[in-house]
């Protein structure tokens, strides 16, 4: 048996390292450890209420819009107040611009390199005056010999790699291709990001979320500007994303069958109405085959193998952010959420995956005409390659609802219901954010935050064993997965890359005042 570590986990946002034992070719364990502090709950203690909008968008810059909406709804519901119809869908818009930003940086600038090979530009013999440089560039940068890469100086962030044999896509044209898009969806991600900024004000870390919606009074110029850049992002949707990513399945169909996981949660996304429980992708838990209401109450966060001295299996209302470092057993900073004691995988699969199955005819629509092109059904989805299409379908889907929201916007209208702090209160705010379920829970005594926990994406499924040694869901999910070639594990890289994990939102720091750990840099 070998054991393998992939260490850092690079093209992530955060420090994650896995840990593989490999066994007759395929991996039979795996631990997923969060090697990073970050701390805001007990940052939050004592502060007003309405800080925590803005602190928490700070937990990450990939990820703030979220938790900006996921803490002004958590505010709402402890105030006891709702937003209003403009609030709505605003809110809908700035979380939706954001979903395309992330998506597109997920393939393109995180997961592509996993299949391109970006050698492949040393080949380019054509015209294009932006590849022609890169080229250039690459020539310098990549020293050749008996015609393969032995010497790397600074080629960061396409090199190093997993040098495994027949890793990555030998078609030129397609790896070229591939390359364009690359540098053409940096541009498109700036336009993802101005649209955020129309009416959030700042792209990253949101000035105009408040309670009950958002400050920006929606204008006819503002939405113009929001249509402007919308128009190019979905072209390029529709036109390159989507097809490379069947372009990318093609390639690689083995990975319908790998990074498999079947226990998946949803909170539900992008309200459309005023209700609070209708949503565009729809809210429930899959377990079993089988589809679920809602019910938060069953949400619980266990601590046996991660670095705190909290009390295990509490519910968030009630949860503890105590670490000890040096605690026996514990392998990770990340926390073990479960529901109904189950472990979750969350993010766009469930979301596509729940929303079909429960009958949305959007989704249905859009899932079948990419499931055609493989003459595959809805079980190909849970895998490593229904990952990567759940975030293209999901995008495509967005680009025409973002219109749809724009036209329901009254210009001039508040953009937000009134508030007032009370004395004492409790409140829950749940959302997706690109990676998945995303939920902020606040105590409020003596108009202060007394307790305020975050359970974000990545915890629900990069973390580690529960109580009763359930492995996590990024953990289960590498059970079985082929490795060719120990030095180069590859295949491993690519199940845990498709989660999208984010480790600068799942993990917590926490004490200000001593040194937790020390650390010596050679």
């Amino acid at each position: 048996m070998a054991k393998i570590y992939l260490d850092p986990i690079t093209r992530i946002e955060g420090h994650l390292s896995i840990e593989i034992d490999v066994q007759n070719g395929k991996v039979v364990d795996a631990k997923s450890k969060g090697d990073m502090f970050r701390g805001f709950e007990k940052i939050l203690q004592g502060r007003n209420p309405v800080d925590a909008n803005q602190i928490t968008q700070r937990i990450c810059g990939v990820c703030p819009v979220s938790h900006g909406v996921a803490s002004s709804k958590c505010l709402d519901s402890a105030f006891g107040i709702k937003a209003n119809k403009n609030g709505r869908l605003l809110r809908n818009l700035v979380l939706g611009a954001n979903f395309l930003q992330s998506h597109i940086l997920h393939f393109y600038h995180l997961c592509a390199l996993d299949f391109v090979d970006i050698t492949a530009i040393l080949k380019y013999k054509g015209s294009d005056a932006g590849l022609k440089a890169v080229q250039a560039w690459a020539r310098e940068e990549i020293a050749l010999k008996k015609g393969r890469i032995d010497q790397i100086t600074a080629v960061s962030p396409f090199l190093p790699r997993y040098e495994a044999k027949d890793s990555y896509i030998a078609d030129t044209d397609l790896n070229v291709a591939a390359i364009a898009h690359y540098l053409q969806a940096l541009d498109i991600r700036m336009k993802a990001h101005k649209m955020v900024t129309v009416f959030g004000g700042r792209a990253p870390h949101l000035i105009g979320l408040v309670p009950g919606g958002l400050t920006q009074v929606p204008t006819r110029a503002n939405i113009r500007e929001f249509k402007k850049y919308l128009k190019d992002v979905e072209k390029f949707v529709n036109d390159v994303y989507i097809k490379d990513v069947i372009a990318v399945a093609r390639a690689y169909a083995d990975y319908f069958k790998l990074g498999r996981y079947e226990n998946l949660l949803s909170y539900g996304v992008f309200e459309s109405d005023d209700s609070g429980s209708a949503f565009m992708f729809e809210q429930g838990m899959l377990s079993g085959g089988k589809l679920a209401k809602l019910d938060t109450s069953l949400i619980r966060e266990q601590v046996r193998y991660a670095r705190y001295k909290s009390a295990s299996d509490l519910h968030p209302l009630k949860g503890q952010t105590d670490p000890d470092p040096h605690k026996g057993g514990a392998y990770t900073w990340l926390k073990a959420p479960r529901y109904d004691g189950k472990p979750m995988e969350v993010g766009p699969l469930p979301r596509i995956a729940i929303s079909y199955l429960s009958g949305n005819k959007a989704v249905k629509r859009e899932v079948d005409s990419v499931l055609k092109e493989f003459n595959a059904d809805i079980s190909a989805v849970f895998s490593v390659l229904g990952r990567h299409a759940a975030r293209a379908i999901e995008s495509k889907l967005l680009c025409v609802q973002l219109r749809e929201w724009l036209n329901e916007l009254e210009v001039g209208g508040a953009p937000r219901s009134t508030y007032e702090i009370p004395v004492k209160g409790e409140g829950e705010g749940l959302v997706e954010a690109p990676r998945g379920a995303l939920g902020h829970w606040i105590v409020i005594e003596d108009k202060k935050i007394a307790n305020y926990q975050c359970v974000v994406p990545t915890t629900w499924f990069c973390g580690p064993r529960d109580d009763r040694g359930n492995l996590g869901p990024v953990e289960q999910a590498l059970i079985g997965t082929p490795i060719a070639d120990p030095a180069n594990p590859v295949e491993a890289a690519r199940v845990v890359r498709s989660f999208d994990p984010c480790i600068a939102c799942a993990v917590h720091v926490v004490e200000g005042d001593r040194d937790i750990t020390q650390f010596r840099v050679c």
